[in-house]
């Protein structure tokens, strides 16, 4: 039977093509790019461990501050001047944090997201991962929120509702739920002014909520690439011991509104979790707990050191602990303290870098630590950076 006489062969897939436009419309309207195709499959089990690629970079948190984060991917030289992925086979990880203290965070996660598609077909990877001003937002908790974060939520809720009222047009696709069910019109102690943008962000960022879905879930807890291990905060024995690929599991699970409720598993939340340790991180080496530190590495087989975000390092990125514990959290958006962007780069042939666009290094932009220096990234002064010039 020819098309013509069974026009069903035909139009059968159009509601889903439909939708497909819909979501694209609103992607643009939302962040200016237009997401290429996802090459990874639906439902894919979150990957834990990770052989150690040729070249890896790791950079910290990034707070809402696009200009900074491109800064940051532009000095390891990882997109080229459209912001195309342009470095091949590397592997990136953003160790969390990309929420709160700016107003530019939905377009980062997209940012992001396009990357991740674009490394993954060109052999590349990048790598996401939970912070706690992620884990925050996603319980409901918007201390941190600046009015401009509230205002680019508002304008995505916006557009949201109106692709779900363009696919209710449409009679062969199922009615799209309503993002604001059970949230209430407005909150105690809170301007009057503010009731739209925080109303937008639960419904985005709650558990099962859109962005966090789509965006949020592919994030990483904690993630062993070769003989790193990289975690927001700080992982220790006990983190360890529950099991690595649980704690992505689950938090994964909870993220997609499947277990959990609206707070996150306990090893999220506190002082001594895994996003909001700072055992490793203090900026003086003495207040560091470095037994604590090995004895959490000795626990993970060919693992070498930890790098983390989470703790503002005001002297650029450092290693305490006999370089064990590397912290890469440069305070680079404008909503911390404006650092200048750094990343933190280690290659198989040649070792642990550090990449930085401060112009003091310009004048020796080939000096690094010497992989046999006994001083250690975190007792140098300035620490030895490496310039991509």
């Amino acid at each position: 039977m020819s098309s013509r006489e069974n026009p069903s062969g035909i139009c059968k897939n159009i509601p889903n093509l439909i939708s497909s436009f819909v979501d694209t419309f609103v992607d643009y309207s939302v962040s200016g790019i237009f997401l290429p195709q996802d090459p990874s499959p639906q439902n894919e089990i979150l990957q834990t461990r990770f052989d150690k690629p040729e070249r890896l970079v790791a950079i910290g948190d990034l707070h809402g501050d696009l200009d900074k984060s491109r800064e940051a991917f532009n000095i390891a030289g990882l997109i080229d001047s459209s912001d195309r992925w342009s470095s091949g086979s590397t592997m990136v990880v953003q160790v969390g944090d990309v929420l709160d203290k700016g107003g530019e965070e939905l377009k980062i996660l997209y940012f992001l997201e396009k990357l991740k598609r674009e490394a993954e077909r060109a052999g590349g990877k990048v790598l996401t991962m939970n912070g706690n001003h992620e884990i925050m937002n996603i319980e409901g908790d918007f201390r941190h929120v600046t009015k401009k974060g509230l205002e680019e939520f508002q304008v995505w809720a916006d557009w949201y509702c109106l692709g779900n009222k363009m696919k209710t047009l449409c009679s062969g696709l199922d009615k799209p739920k309503d993002p604001y069910e059970g949230i209430p019109m407005s909150f105690p102690r809170v301007r009057a002014d503010c009731f739209d943008g925080i109303r937008a962000r639960i419904a985005a960022l709650r558990p099962e909520g859109p962005i966090a879905k789509r965006f949020l879930t592919k994030n990483q807890t904690v993630a062993v690439v070769g003989d790193s291990v990289f975690v927001h905060g700080g992982l220790l024995a006990e983190h360890i011991e529950y099991g690595l690929e649980r704690i992505n599991e689950e938090v994964r699970g909870w993220i997609n509104g499947l277990k959990g409720g609206r707070y996150a598993p306990v090893y999220c939340r506190g002082g001594n979790s895994l996003v909001w340790l700072r055992k490793f991180s203090e900026e003086m080496a003495y207040k560091c707990d470095c037994a604590a530190l090995e004895h959490a590495l000795s626990t993970i087989p060919g693992v070498k050191r930890m790098i983390m975000g989470h703790t503002i390092q005001d002297a650029g990125i450092n290693g305490v602990c006999n370089d064990k514990a590397i912290r890469i959290d440069v305070g680079m958006s404008k909503g911390c303290s404006d650092g200048l962007p750094e990343v933190l780069e280690i290659r198989r042939d040649s070792g642990v870098r550090i990449l930085t666009s401060n112009p003091l290094y310009k004048e020796n932009p080939y000096s690094h630590l010497a992989p046999d220096s006994k001083t250690g990234l975190g007792l140098l002064v300035p620490v030895p950076k490496q310039v991509e010039v």
